[in-house]
Order: C-alpha cells, then sequence, then structure tokens
C-alpha cells in the first residue's frame, strides 16, 4: 500500500491510495464517516425558553454545532458543560455557548442558533459526550470519498467539520479498522 498527499490543510485533505481494492477503499470511507468518535452536545436542559420555538428544536440545532474534540485526554465517560443564557432582541449563535473546559468548545462560532425578539430569553445547560455518528449524525467528524482511478488505485478527499484535523480523522478512522480486525482475529481463534 502506498499514499502520496495531494492537498492538505485544516479544512481538507486530499490523497492517492495506491496497492488496495475497491473493499478496502470503501471500508476506510465508512470508517471516517462512522466511526471516529467527537463531541457532541447530546443532553440539554431548559430553564427558561420564552422564545418562538419548542425547546426540541432548539437542542437539535444546538446538538448539530460542531464540537472541538482534542486528540488525547477523553473518553466516554467524560461530560462537558455547555451553558447559555441570553435575552432578545439578539440573534443567539453558537459562540454563546460558554464551555466548562477550555479545550472543548464550538468549532465554529458563527453558526446561528435562533433569532429572540424583546424580552424573549433563553437559559439552559448542555453536556457534550463523545460518541460516533452510528449512534447520531451529530457525531459525524466529516465527510470522505473516493474516486477510481485504476484497478487498484483511489483519489481520496476527507473534508472536516472543524471538530479536528482531517489529517487525524484518517488517522483515527484507520485505527478503528485496525481495532476491528484484531477483534475478528480473537473470535477466529
Amino acid at each position: 500500500m502506498e499514499i502520496k498527499v495531494i492537498e492538505s490543510n485544516v479544512k481538507a485533505f486530499r490523497f492517492m491510495l495506491n496497492g488496495v481494492d475497491v473493499s478496502y477503499a470503501n471500508a476506510l470511507r465508512r470508517a471516517v464517516i462512522n466511526s471516529v468518535e467527537t463531541f457532541a452536545i447530546d443532553k440539554i436542559t431548559f430553564y427558561e425558553n420564552t422564545s418562538a420555538m419548542f425547546d426540541e428544536y432548539i437542542a437539535h440545532r444546538i446538538g448539530l454545532v460542531p464540537i472541538i474534540t482534542p486528540l488525547k485526554g477523553y473518553d466516554e465517560k467524560d461530560e462537558i458543560l455547555f451553558t447559555l443564557e441570553a435575552t432578545g432582541p439578539k440573534t443567539v449563535y453558537s459562540r454563546d455557548l460558554v464551555s466548562s473546559d477550555k479545550n472543548v468548545k464550538v468549532a465554529n462560532e458563527n453558526i446561528p442558533l435562533i433569532k429572540l425578539a424583546n424580552e424573549q430569553k433563553l437559559r439552559l445547560e448542555g453536556k457534550a459526550v463523545l460518541g460516533i455518528a452510528l449512534k447520531h449524525a451529530k457525531f459525524q467528524p466529516g465527510l470522505a470519498t473516493f474516486e477510481p482511478k485504476e484497478e487498484d488505485k483511489f483519489e481520496f478527499y476527507v473534508e472536516s467539520f472543524g471538530q479536528m484535523p482531517p489529517k487525524e480523522i484518517i488517522n483515527k478512522a484507520c485505527s478503528k479498522l485496525i481495532e476491528g480486525v484484531k477483534e475478528i482475529e480473537k473470535g477466529a481463534k
């Protein structure tokens, strides 16, 4: 197997993968999309909501805000608290979500969440947890596609939603594939 990097930046990673078949290329694509752990706000408690939107709609929008996921130091038991308190008239943005952990915060501060009219209030707490996209799409770290160039040659494109660099998404996806193969080997003995 041979990898040749075509493009690498904070948003996208493009590379040529030689010496594999289409099933391996597709397994890698699926691992990028479904198996990489990222933080997402999963549980929200509303203390006050006098806006025109139901709690469930707001919770869904907040859950889809990408959260920066540090590469080390966290596991599935960790919960990071986010708070939001706002009074209208104003547009509430993702930057208004205040994290209890300086390393885990919103990846994009300019995502509009809701527009509050005069004297409308919103006060809530949300808990970010680690998860994978097989559980819910809000945990998906990015997009991955590949294009066959020859029989055993594929051009991959990975785009990050901001939780982590795209190169790290590929590394974590490869680690998940290796873990899966080891589990299969254990079961076959």
